[in-house]
């Protein structure tokens, strides 16, 4: 066996024995020796050959052979930690020896399981960030000790124990810790108060030595950093960094949760969320255990995410990233072999965790399933999201993975704080031999490759931050930035001077303004910068040819009722293309502008490069909220009021995407209409059952005896009527629905009565987030006086005529395109048969005609049409008599035509009508293709809050269209 430093004759029995004891580590970094429980022979022993060149394990040979064997074989984990250490106090070391004697072994059992062996690196880096958390313990249990016999235990009022915890931060909260990590902590205590003072013989406080809470905690702190931190014959345990705590150097030792509180609100800086973001309680492990550390998480969360998205830390980030690249330049000034610095260096571990970190922070606050502490975990959950293209996230993956493996093999050498590649040929000989390459060229190309890959992302995603205007590539030198001008307004009214002079007068108003002059002064400098883009390319002929004076001053109103949200003027300072297509889509109607001053957080839509393409995904709109639940519950932060928020702000983000894909004319009317009643169909089936989970115990204590998981829609339903049962659903519209179920329960009714009440709430309710959707249930049996939910029994009598209370002709005309939205596969077959057996029905043709015009005429007084106009929906021809008139085949003619039962809208039922013959030649088409048109005129007409409405000189050829179909029908 060949090596660089020492002698393998040199080394000990024992570390010859236990090298021979080592097992080989299997593909999920488990010992082979765990993975297989009675093997027939043992497996080939693991031989240190190449950990031996480093300096630092050939020292631990030398030192501490004769101990190593007490390190049971395999990857380190908390029992085996606990169980050495033991084996070293036993041999007479006293606490702080055997805990950093403990972390001896286990760099040494890393080092061989990670160079000779090629454990995955994340087996490393969980075995260090184990060994903290179980030396910490270690500690605070010793402290303690010494505390409470010299000053009595902390005790609260309540008689409990006050609860004290070591935070975390950075790698240690991640569980990310390399091989020579310092450790980020914070001590936090739960509350302030005095100890009894020091036990008399019968264990009760003698009062002597009475101290603080604050000052017990702070003894504490310093006795965990004299056993974890301080330098011995043994070396140290870890190096201990608490500049991170709540005003850094400068601030106590220790902290009580609500100082931590009002910090966090009073002084809490940017960068402290990110240092927070990766935060958890390590230790003691007793104050996990009990729950304790979970009150912690209340305080942290909000801090750390916010309510928005929150694109506001972009510049945080690039002043940190600056300030620390800065310093890594100042290290290596003069010292040019520290330029190859893995972790700070440009391509570096520290970009990679920005960039992950950046888009977990921008939008945590709002998709919770974004919330991870790990970097490998999180580069999966962004790229799940959208927000990083799968590719992207597997190169940024291979990349974080080998700079960590040459992070840990560069500290191996000396176990040396650094992340700087050594100058040494025969170092970085080793370095390329354990990483795998052939030489070590390839190792230096294999690195730089994926330096620069991270590089590349890293400045794609911060790089191009707020220019001033426009691209001066394109644009010839860039222009002045009027935010730099004494008079800011008055500038960007000049550049206003060949404009509709509207524009020029809507931004004279800033100047008395209240919001506009109430802006901090980066915020105002950024909105200048908004609005010099914007007129910049309101001039510009070429690529930003779409922004109009009509979508800048839509813009100047969507604005003025946002200027209180910095992060929206960030968000489209930071991504000119989000504020180039918002301009766009607001010169295109009215509505849309109105929608987004309303939900204002749907333009993060306009960031995704997929926004214009493909359609609503049901299936996929519930597993992300499924996955944002489950990220909710894991935190408990799954209350009422967050699902609610959270159903509203998935509802209006799939909406809007729908709403640009429509005005990009992407979609006809009809898939508009498609996409925005599945979207209704999935709302209701999450919001049904989540409702019921939380309904449940009410439900339980009325008499409910069903399994805690079964499946709620097999024993309730929600029938959907109107443009929700016809699939043609539109902005904005309300959903009538009626519910039903069946279910043998004694006190069924007053159960699913209980649950409607709390599904209509929950649907309607309008919270910070907005409201879901209006509801009617009016088509119920008996109306408005009927019961709010009816057995489906009832409704099938009801419906068929059975008994003296039946449905009226016009409940059965809305039974023509009604649907099971919500409910089983049996429930919905059971109404299917209900609704055919309703269609197919034998009916008088005169006395139907005669309901269905009476009817019809009733809605014509109700709804006068504007003389000299024709009205799209209610004058003759227009939709409301094609529609009438197309419900009239389907109750007459449905029962020898089977094909007319089928709830497939009025466009697809008046051409299956011409088909089949029912109606004259040409008729049903013609008459399916004006409708189609009058849905489209309609639908423009309310994007842009016109009346649906046009001159009425000379009917259109629609409105002959639905006359000839009317007159055939009804002979009039």
């Amino acid at each position: 066996m060949t090596h660089t430093h020492g002698n393998p004759a040199s080394l000990s029995p024992s570390a010859s024995a236990l090298t021979e004891r080592q097992r080989p580590v299997t593909a999920d970094g488990a010992s082979a020796a765990a993975a297989t429980p009675a093997p027939a022979a043992p497996p080939a022993p693991l031989v240190a050959h190449e950990a031996l060149h480093s300096r630092f394990v050939q020292r631990i040979h030398r030192r501490y052979g004769d101990a190593l064997a007490l390190l049971p074989p395999g990857v380190p984990d908390r029992d085996t930690l606990r169980a050495t250490y033991a084996a070293l106090r036993a041999r007479g070391l006293d606490a702080g020896a055997a805990l950093r004697v403990l972390r001896q072994l286990v760099m040494e059992r890393l080092a061989v399981l990670d160079c000779d062996g090629g454990a995955p690196v994340q087996d490393i880096t969980l075995a260090v960030s184990r060994l903290a958390e179980v030396t910490l313990d270690l500690a605070c249990i010793d402290a303690f000790a010494q505390l409470d016999a010299r000053h009595g235990a902390p005790l609260k009022p309540d008689g409990e124990r006050c609860n004290f915890w070591i935070v975390g931060m950075g790698k240690l909260g991640a569980r990310e810790l390399n091989v020579s990590s310092d450790i980020d902590l914070i001590y936090l205590y739960e509350c302030d108060g005095d100890t009894g003072g020091r036990p008399q013989p019968d264990g009760t406080p003698s009062g002597a030595g009475a101290t603080t809470f604050q000052e017990y905690f702070s003894r504490a702190a310093r006795l965990l950093h004299t056993l974890i931190g301080d330098v011995t014959e043994h070396g140290f345990v870890f190096r201990v960094d608490l500049a991170l705590r709540p005003n850094g150097n400068s601030g106590p030792i220790v902290c009580s949760l609500d100082a931590l509180e009002e910090y966090f609100v009073v002084q809490g800086r940017e960068w402290e969320r990110f240092a927070w973001m990766k935060s958890r309680v390590v230790a003691p492990r007793a104050s996990i255990v009990n729950g304790s550390a979970r009150r912690l998480r209340d305080i942290v969360l909000p801090f750390v995410f916010r309510r928005y998205l929150d694109y506001g830390v972009f510049e945080s980030l690039r002043v940190l990233h600056r300030q620390i690249r800065d310093h890594a330049n100042r290290r290596s000034a003069g010292r040019p072999e520290r330029a190859n610095d893995v972790k700070l260096g440009r391509g570096g571990i520290r970009e990679i965790e920005f960039t992950v970190q950046l888009l977990q922070v921008v939008r945590g606050g709002t998709f919770p399933e974004l919330r991870t502490r790990n970097t490998l975990g999180a580069l999966q959950r962004v790229a799940a999201a959208g927000l990083m293209a799968p590719d992207i996230a597997r190169q940024l993956t291979e990349a974080y993975i080998f700079l960590r493996r040459v992070e840990h093999r560069i500290q191996y050498l000396d176990d040396a704080q650094t992340h700087v590649l050594p100058t040494a040929e025969a170092d970085l000989a080793w370095i390329a031999r354990t990483m795998g390459s052939p030489d070590l060229p390839a190792f230096l190309a294999e690195l730089a490759h994926h330096r620069a890959i991270v590089e590349r992302e890293f400045d794609i995603l911060l790089g191009g931050a707020a220019q001033p205007a426009t691209d001066p590539a394109a644009h010839g030198s860039p222009p002045a930035d009027i935010a730099q001008s004494c008079d800011d307004i008055g500038a960007l009214i000049q550049l206003l001077a060949s404009d509709p002079p509207e524009l020029a007068r809507r931004i004279g108003l800033w100047r008395d303004h209240p919001r506009v002059q109430a802006l901090r002064p980066d915020t105002r400098a950024r909105l200048m910068r908004l609005m010099q883009r914007s007129v910049e390319w309101l001039h510009t002929d070429g690529p930003h040819q779409g922004v109009t004076a009509e979508g800048l001053l839509r813009f100047i109103d969507w604005i003025e009722t946002l200027l209180r949200r910095e992060s929206y003027l960030a968000l489209l300072l930071e991504r000119p293309v989000v504020h180039e297509r918002l301009l766009r889509l607001l010169g295109v109607a009215r509505w849309p502008a109105r929608y987004l001053i309303q939900h204002p957080g749907v333009i993060d839509e306009l960031t995704s490069e997929t926004l214009l393409g493909g359609r609503f995904d049901a299936a996929a709109f519930r597993q992300d909220l499924c996955q944002r639940l489950a990220s909710l519950q894991s935190t408990g932060e799954d209350n009422e009021e967050e699902l609610l928020d959270l159903l509203r702000r998935a509802m209006h983000a799939e909406t809007f995407r729908t709403l640009a894909r429509d005005l990009d004319n992407r979609l006809t009317v009809e898939q508009v209409a498609d996409d925005l009643s599945s979207l209704a169909d999935a709302v209701l089936d999450i919001a049904t059952r989540w409702c019921w989970r939380r309904y449940l115990p009410r439900a339980r204590h009325l008499g409910w005896e069903g399994a805690d998981d079964e499946d709620i829609s097999q024993r309730f339903a929600v029938i959907a009527y109107g443009k929700l049962g016809g699939l043609e659903l539109g902005y904005g519209s309300d959903l009538d629905i009626v519910f039903v179920y069946q279910d043998p329960c004694e006190r069924a009714g007053e159960i699913y009565a209980g649950l409607v009440r709390k599904l209509i709430t929950s649907l309607t309710v309008k919270t910070g987030e907005g409201d879901l959707y209006e509801i009617d249930t009016a088509l119920r049996p008996n109306g408005n006086s009927g019961l709010l939910c009816t057995t489906l029994a009832a409704y099938d009598d009801y419906q068929l005529q059975r008994g003296s209370n039946t449905a009226w002709v016009w409940e059965h005309q809305a039974m023509t395109r009604a649907r099971c939205a919500f409910g089983s596969e049996a429930l919905r077959a059971h109404f299917e048969r209900i609704r055919c057996a309703v269609l197919t029905a034998p009916r008088d043709p005169a006395a139907l005609a005669h309901d269905i015009t009476a009817m019809r005429e009733r809605m014509r007084r109700a709804h006068p049409v504007r003389p000299g106009r024709f009205d799209l929906k209610h004058s003759p021809g227009g939709m409301i008599d094609i529609e009438f008139a197309t419900q009239y085949l389907v109750l007459l003619h449905s029962r020898h035509y089977p094909a007319m039962t089928e709830n497939r809208g009025n466009i697809r039922l008046l051409e299956r009508a011409d088909d089949l013959g029912i109606l004259p030649p040409g008729i049903g088409h013609a008459a399916a293709a004006a409708y189609r048109e009058l849905r489209r005129l309609q639908h423009r007409a309310r994007l842009n809050e016109e009346t649906p409405d046009l001159p009425a000189d000379t009917p259109p050829p629609e409105a002959q269209a639905g006359m000839a179909l009317w007159g055939v029908v009804f002979g009039a």
